[in-house]
């Protein structure tokens, strides 16, 4: 005798060996003996034989139709297995007939809900008709899905990826078909899912990829300006502000759109002069909580990276207050009256207008403004003599600072000139003439006006530095690395919004009206935490970028082999272009030593290189 039973939800036979009453021994097909409770057996049965039991089963199972038997079922009854037999059959079923309606019973979830042993009830029409509307879709999905890895196979782009390649690259939803395919495609061809986009034509540029990237994440709603609230910024007048009687031009990089400071020179008597380091001022037509300070807030910085930039402000706002040549422009204005020694005898803040009268470019000034110039005596410059003068008052602010001898003077910086995806790596010593006026007068800007806010009793956000930790806080300290007392960034207003907060706190001072930010407001709390990550974010991001156009440049100009200098360890730096890469197989060598390497193996979407050590350069 065999029995036929359900075990943890599944259909069984076996052969019996013992009838214990409430349990049975059996045997299996395969030889297995265990023992079973008589409650699970479903029925007994003597033909056909057990080895053939199944496949009989099974032939008729696949002939059985679940909507005929759905159909056949009293609606909102519950019946037994044997009853629904009995009624298609015509008969009593025998043991083969009353399996296979067990099996499609079972294998039928969505017509027939299992309601306890043996026993069923038809699903309701509704539920039905919703079930199987599902199941076609999955079908039909599914069909989506294979044409869809067929495609991709061939490295061919669905068109319907056409839309959702940013969100499939950037924020996969990884319930859709169309990541599963991709998913299933860099499984077999082993690439990830940008090497396999890349390869089907869906990224047709590196660069973007990265660039897109990152907008994706730190600018949901785009890079652009569309609020036409932004006008109303454009429309204040500073006409009744007072013209400054002076000659003004500013020092930029060739790039520069975002001018934000220039000097002039005013010859006094005895031989003393006045410097005047004048800086834009958005702040006079930027009030807080405005459309535009509220974009500032959000944006915080202008993002660089070689070759384009997302700035701060619209350009129709930078343009209106940007220091361009031949403009009358409104400033906040910090005056020095310099003895003939280079000493600062007296200082004075204005808001005021200035004109510009020209925008010197690194490129072009460098070329007469530089040390051989200057050694010689003499150089021909439309600015030569104010030049000279703010070199000479720089040095000494620079000396009185103690950084006169600074071990940062020596470094090198590098700018990256990109024309038509070609890029040029420009390397410039630090602490050139330029360097040292722009930056000097810079901090010395910056210095005076922070301790000016200190003295008057009015909160700023001030940089401070100690034991080599930068950090960013209300209260004034001493900035280390600088050598001053306290510092306040207020010298770039037009493109860091830490600039913009201080330079109301300085134009308030002066008008001697009620600052805009007291030290109880958490509006400066607030600022200094999101510039402070955003500043950092959008650093590593000009990091990447300068990285991925030093891998280009070498793919570019052919290296293979390459000069490099030892840091530590097994990192290295590239000779001629500022990139820090690890050199598995270089042997012990002490910082310093310079070494000979191949490069092979540039990823320009992963941003790495190989790199093996050929041998020690003397």
């Amino acid at each position: 005798m065999n029995v036929f039973y359900e075990e943890a939800g599944t259909f069984k036979i076996g052969a019996i060996l013992a009838d214990n009453n409430t349990s049975l021994q059996i045997e299996a097909l395969h030889g297995k003996r265990s023992k079973i409770k008589a409650a699970s057996v479903l029925f007994r049965f003597e033909a056909p034989p057990l080895a053939e039991f199944m496949q009989h089963v099974q032939k008729l199972t696949d002939e059985l139709d679940p909507d005929f038997l759905w159909e056949c079922c009293v609606q909102e009854t519950e019946f037994t297995s044997t009853d629904l037999a009995t009624d298609y059959f015509g008969h009593a079923p025998n043991a083969v007939e009353a399996a296979a309606t067990l099996f499609l019973l079972q294998n039928a979830p969505m017509y027939f809900y299992k309601k306890g042993h043996g026993r069923y009830k038809a699903a309701p029409p509704e539920a039905l008709k919703a079930a199987l509307a599902s199941q076609e879709r999955k079908r039909i999905l599914a069909e989506q899905q294979a044409h869809y890895v067929a495609q991709l196979s061939q490295f061919v782009l669905p068109s319907e990826y056409e839309p959702l390649k940013q969100n499939l690259l950037y924020q996969p939803d990884k319930s859709t078909i169309e990541w599963k395919a991709l998913e299933i495609v860099c499984t077999e061809k082993k690439l990830s899912v940008v090497k396999l986009l890349e390869k089907c034509g869906a990224i047709p540029s590196s660069h973007d990829y990265h660039f897109n990237q990152f907008v994706w994440e730190y600018f949901p709603t785009g890079i652009g300006f569309s609020d036409p609230e932004i006008q109303q910024a454009l429309t204040t007048s500073f006409s009744d502000l007072p013209e400054a009687n002076v000659n003004a031009f500013s020092i930029d990089d060739a790039s520069t759109t975002e001018i934000d400071d220039a000097f002039s020179i005013t010859r006094l008597p005895f031989g003393s002069f006045r410097i005047g380091i004048h800086i834009a001022a958005p702040a006079l037509g930027i009030v807080p909580d405005s459309v535009l300070d509220k974009i500032a807030a959000t944006r915080l910085s202008t993002v660089y990276l070689p070759g384009r930039k997302i700035t701060m402000l619209p350009e129709t706002v930078i343009d209106r207050f940007s220091l361009a040549e031949n403009t009358l422009c409104s400033t906040l204005s910090l005056y020095l009256n310099v003895s003939d020694d280079f000493t600062v005898t007296a200082t004075e803040s204005r808001i005021e207008q200035v004109r510009i009268a020209a925008n010197l470019r690194h490129n072009i000034l460098e070329q007469h403004f530089n040390e051989t110039a200057l050694s010689q005596g003499t150089f021909d410059h439309t600015f030569r003599d104010e030049l000279y003068l703010l070199w000479k008052f720089a040095s000494k602010l620079e000396n009185q600072r103690g950084k006169a001898n600074d071990s940062n003077n020596d470094k090198i910086d590098y700018s990256f000139d990109i024309n038509n995806d070609h890029v040029k790596i420009i390397e410039r010593r630090r602490g050139s003439p330029i360097d040292k006026v722009v930056s000097e007068l810079m901090i010395y800007a910056n210095t005076e006006w922070g301790k000016q806010l200190t003295d008057a009793g009015i909160t700023g956000i001030f940089r401070s530095q100690a034991n080599g930790k930068v950090k960013m806080s209300t209260s004034p300290a001493p900035h280390q690395g600088l050598g001053v007392s306290q510092y306040a960034w207020s010298s770039s207003p037009v493109r860091r919004y830490v600039d913009l907060v201080n330079q109301r706190q300085i134009v308030a001072m002066i008008r001697q009206e009620p600052p805009p930010y007291s030290r109880e407001n958490h509006a400066l709390l607030i600022a200094i935490r999101d510039f402070e990550t955003a500043y950092g974010i959008y650093g590593e991001f000009q990091r990447a970028m300068e990285r991925y156009w030093c891998l280009r440049w070498l793919l570019q100009e052919r290296i293979q082999i390459i000069s490099a200098q030892v840091i530590k360890e097994n990192f290295v730096k590239l000779d001629h272009i500022p990139l820090v890469i690890r050199v598995p197989s270089l042997p012990e060598l002490t910082p310093g030593t310079y070494v000979q390497l191949k490069i092979s193996e540039i990823d320009l979407f992963d941003r790495t290189l190989h790199a093996e050590f050929l041998q020690k350069q003397d």
